[in-house]
Parts: C-alpha cells; sequence; structure tokens
C-alpha cells in the first residue's frame, strides 16, 4: 500500500464499527455470513489485507485498527444484541430475513464501483461464485447434512478450518459448514461441558474439554483465517475482476438462502434432527430457535412489508457506503 492508504481515517473507522456490529449479528443469525456483511459495507478487501497483514507479523496502524475495531464491534454486538436479534428471528423472521436481504443487496453498488467495468473475468466470476453459493443454500434448505460423529482431534481442527473460511468468505455459513462434517453438535457439546466445568470449578473437565476440544477447534480458526486471508488478498491482488466477480456472486447467491417467508416447524417424532432420530422426549429438549423451517404462503400485506423492510435494509447499506466514503483507491486497494 501507498503512504495514502495506510492513513487511519474517521470514515474507515466508522465503515469498520458498522462492519463489525452486523458481522456479530450475522453469526446470531442461521445461514447468513459475516463476511457478506463486512462486503456490503465496503471494507472487505481491506479486512483481508489486515488480517494477512497482521498473521504475517507486518504491523501497520492502519490495519492493526481496522481489526481492532471490527473484531471489538463485533464482539459487543454478540454480547449485547444476541438474545434480542435471537427472539426477532425466531418470532419475526420473516421481517429479519427481508431486512438482511436488503443489507447484502445494498452491498452490490460497493463491490461493483471497485470492478470498474463488467467484463469477462467479472461475468465468468459472478456466474461461479452465485451457482456455487446458491447450491450451497439450496442444500441446506433442504436439510443436507452427516450424522454428527463423536469427535476427534482432526475433526475439531477441520471444523475449527471451516469456521475461519465461514468468517472471512462472504456468503458462507459457519453452523451449516459444521453440520456438513459432522461437528455440529460435538463442539456445541464441548463446549457446554466447558461452560459447566468452569461453573462448578472442576478442573479436570476443563483441561479435558480445553485439550480435546478449545485447542483443536482454536488451532483449526488460527490456521484457517491466516490461509484463507492470504489466498483471498494474493486473489485479489493477481485476478482482482474475476475475484470481484466471485464476491458479486456470492453476494447474489446469499440471497437465496434468505428467502423471509418462511417460519420454524415443531418436530415430530421420526424426525431426523442434526442426524439423530427424535422421540417424544428428545423433541421436548430441542429450543424453538433450533426448530427446520417450511415456507408459507405469505399475504399481500407480508409482501408488500417485506418489500419495503428490504428498502430499508437496503438504505442503510447505501447510508452507511456514503457517510463513511473514502477514496476509490482505499476502497479497492488490496496492498502489497
Amino acid at each position: 500500500m501507498n503512504a495514502r492508504e495506510e492513513q487511519i481515517s474517521m470514515p474507515l473507522i466508522l465503515r469498520s464499527a458498522v462492519g463489525g456490529v452486523l458481522m456479530g449479528l450475522a453469526n446470531l443469525v442461521p445461514g447468513i455470513s459475516g463476511g457478506t456483511m463486512l462486503l456490503a459495507v465496503g471494507i472487505y478487501p481491506r479486512f483481508i489485507d489486515a488480517v494477512a497483514r497482521v498473521t504475517r507479523l507486518r504491523l501497520a496502524l492502519t490495519p492493526v485498527t481496522l481489526l481492532g475495531v471490527v473484531v471489538l464491534s463485533a464482539m459487543l454486538a454478540i454480547l449485547l444484541l444476541a438474545g434480542t436479534v435471537k427472539d426477532l428471528v425466531v418470532e419475526h423472521r420473516w421481517i429479519m430475513y427481508s431486512l438482511f436481504i436488503g443489507l447484502t443487496l445494498g452491498g452490490l453498488p460497493v463491490v461493483w464501483k471497485m470492478t470498474r467495468s463488467f467484463d469477462r473475468p467479472v461475468i465468468v466470476g459472478t456466474l461461479c461464485g452465485f451457482i456455487g453459493m446458491a447450491a450451497l443454500a439450496l442444500a441446506q434448505a433442504q436439510g443436507a447434512s452427516t450424522a454428527a460423529s463423536e469427535g476427534g482431534f482432526v475433526l475439531f481442527f477441520v471444523a475449527g478450518l471451516a469456521g475461519a473460511a465461514a468468517m472471512i468468505l462472504p456468503g458462507v455459513s459457519g453452523g451449516y459448514l459444521l453440520l456438513v462434517i459432522g461437528a455440529y453438535v460435538p463442539i456445541l457439546s464441548g463446549i457446554d461441558a466447558f461452560r459447566v466445568g468452569l461453573s462448578a470449578g472442576d478442573g479436570a473437565v476443563v483441561m479435558q474439554t480445553a485439550v480435546a476440544v478449545v485447542l483443536p477447534v482454536g488451532l483449526g480458526v488460527v490456521v484457517g483465517v491466516a490461509v484463507v486471508s492470504n489466498l483471498l488478498r494474493a486473489a485479489l491482488k493477481r485476478f482482482e475482476k474475476l475475484t470481484l466477480g466471485v464476491l458479486i456472486g456470492l453476494l447474489l447467491g446469499a440471497v437465496v438462502g434468505l428467502w423471509p417467508f418462511q417460519a420454524p416447524v415443531e418436530p415430530v417424532p421420526g424426525d431426523i434432527h442434526r442426524g439423530q432420530l427424535l422421540d417424544s422426549a428428545m423433541i421436548a429438549e430441542i429450543d424453538i430457535e433450533d426448530w427446520p423451517t417450511r415456507p408459507f404462503s405469505p399475504s399481500g400485506t407480508q409482501v408488500g412489508a417485506a418489500l419495503a423492510f428490504i428498502l430499508v435494509g437496503f438504505g442503510v447499506t447505501t447510508l452507511v457506503d456514503r457517510i463513511g466514503r473514502i477514496s476509490d483507491g482505499d476502497q479497492s486497494g488490496v496492498g502489497t
């Protein structure tokens, strides 16, 4: 990066803070990627560059500040808004998903500016990104997942890699990837055991779960963030148009998985949930936010309201882009 790009600015801090909040909220909403939110507010290339620089110990004020603001904002959003967002998604899913569709689509003009022209690499990248993301979203909607395994160091390490990829790659849901590789239930069980051990002061349980679950997952996340961010940084530098096209396709494809007119449906005995055959006792222990969802036919009022919420979400992203506008070089520069 040149000297101008290295200088921190209030617009960049604003974008980073808003992007971090949306990234944190995205981690609380099924099927939504934090990377998509960073892409929507226009700091995705800068975020990737910052992660790549920090992981290579090439420390500078701008990347360290950007990462700090994004991470802190995301953590605060998760801590302060987890319960509220979860309740809103469960009780008013179509409204929240409409808002997130608008927020996601609002990122298209931001990325479009980075491409500067709609040529063949952009078209090819867009098609590839859209097809891949749409296929993943449709598979998730159909409940494609493998049975949860008992875990193991390798599984948890791979799960950490998958979680890191989901954080970095727009449109990819980390929860879905963990379901696909069969690590969702084992990891949640391990984390819960770790929490219970801490609360009870049981050092043996804490140590056992830390070594068996926390350590391999943490290593996977660290390695995944370092590897994926540096690969994306290289792709943005060497194949900018193609990579930006893929990002546009991921944004468009992510919308497929956010169809708003769906509602949670209570499972019944005999259903398969996360690889387990359910009985009445097991169903009673499943929280409503973990119920499967089914599409429903919306009323005319709901359709109109959904369109309005989509416009609101689109307007919020557009407003963030205008308020926090920085030069085109700052938005698209990826550094060296």
